[in-house]
């Protein structure tokens, strides 16, 4: 059974293992440092498909498939999928794991619902109610665009701040603790609400940084541990405006994360020649590079310690258009390697 440190983070004491993981991505995720990293890169954005939504739909369904495989188990292995996206109503999990016929819970975290799916699913592997799970999300740059911003063909300049939507998934496969080899969780703090007043839409790494540095204080808070007890404190995904702002909160509580901080937003492209603004975002985003580099690494025995720092925009587009400010909320997970 999870124990609890401090208010707010759970101690696992079996330690849930993440059996199994993978990853998959765009094309222009596939011209990204990161390219070599992913289970499988699609050319084409509409995967075959006749809608974005429904190649949306296709991604998750397929990482889900790679992820089990490679934990050596089929989805009627599974107890539970715990699944999210962008999409209103969570369109891309219900349509592109419906053939798994699997139970489901339905989650929105925005961009961070890999960290809230992951830390969800290894609480309840922990606690026994569940023996085997699978924790998924996705996100598509056309998708996301028609619902939040504006049509592709409006060709609207984008703002310096803005980030760009990852058309990419990411799924892990927890089960319960005990396999050594593989990466298992540690600990997870689930965040609070914080609103930093921010409405612009086109400035999302703004309004999740309060949050980020929230969820990364209570968590140092709670364990008593220190950014140099962590090879890597990985947030998904403030890209550079975001990053610049939580760590000059971070530093006002004492708190430097120096160059153990890194970015999903920020590594996923190269800012440099992509044209991507101040970086990734999508719940694809964060999800693709935890799924994929991340766990390789710490699979490698190159990282022992990950904290990994989910961040989401709480917003919708009726707030938005009714001037509410964007709430953000970070959920970190503590991952421990091989």
């Amino acid at each position: 059974m999870a124990s609890r440190a401090g208010k707010h983070t759970l101690m696992m004491q079996n330690k849930p293992c993440i059996s199994g993981f993978a990853a998959v991505a765009g094309k222009k995720e596939g011209e990204g440092p990161l390219a070599r990293r992913f289970d499988k890169l699609y050319e084409d954005t509409h995967l075959g498909q006749t809608t974005w939504e429904k190649a949306e739909s296709t991604m998750q369904g397929e990482v889900v498939n790679l992820a089990l495989g490679k934990a050596n188990l089929t989805a009627g292995d599974l107890q539970l999928i715990l699944a999210g996206d962008l999409l209103n109503q969570c369109i891309s999990s219900t349509y592109g794991l419906r053939e798994l016929n699997v139970p489901m819970l339905g989650l929105f975290g925005a961009c961070s619902t890999m960290a809230l799916s992951l830390g969800t699913g290894a609480v309840l592997v922990e606690s026994g109610a569940v023996q085997n799970c699978a924790a998924v999300t996705s996100s598509h740059f056309c998708t996301a665009e028609r619902q939040f911003r504006y049509p592709l063909d409006y060709g609207g300049q984008r703002a310096p701040t803005s980030q760009w939507t990852a058309t990419a998934a990411g799924s892990t496969v927890l089960t319960p603790g005990g396999n050594t080899g593989v990466p298992s969780v540690q600990a997870v703090t689930f965040g609070k609400i914080v609103d930093m007043g921010i409405t612009d839409m086109n400035n999302m790494g703004s309004a999740m940084a309060g949050a980020a540095a929230d969820t990364i204080t209570t968590f140092f808070t709670d364990t008593g541990l220190t950014p140099g007890n962590f090879d890597m404190v990985l947030t998904g995904d403030l890209s550079q405006v975001g990053s610049d702002l939580m760590n000059q909160i971070l530093v006002r509580n004492q708190i430097e994360l120096k160059e153990r901080h890194a970015d999903c937003g920020l590594l996923i492209y190269d800012r440099e020649t992509q044209d991507v603004a101040a970086g990734g975002s999508g719940c694809g985003c964060s999800a693709a590079v935890l799924c994929s580099y991340v766990l390789q690494e710490m699979q490698a025995g190159n990282l022992k310690n990950v904290l990994f720092v989910g961040t989401g925009a709480l917003m919708s587009p009726t707030s938005v258009q009714q001037g509410e400010s964007i709430p953000g909320i970070a959920h970190a997970v503590w991952i421990t390697g091989c």
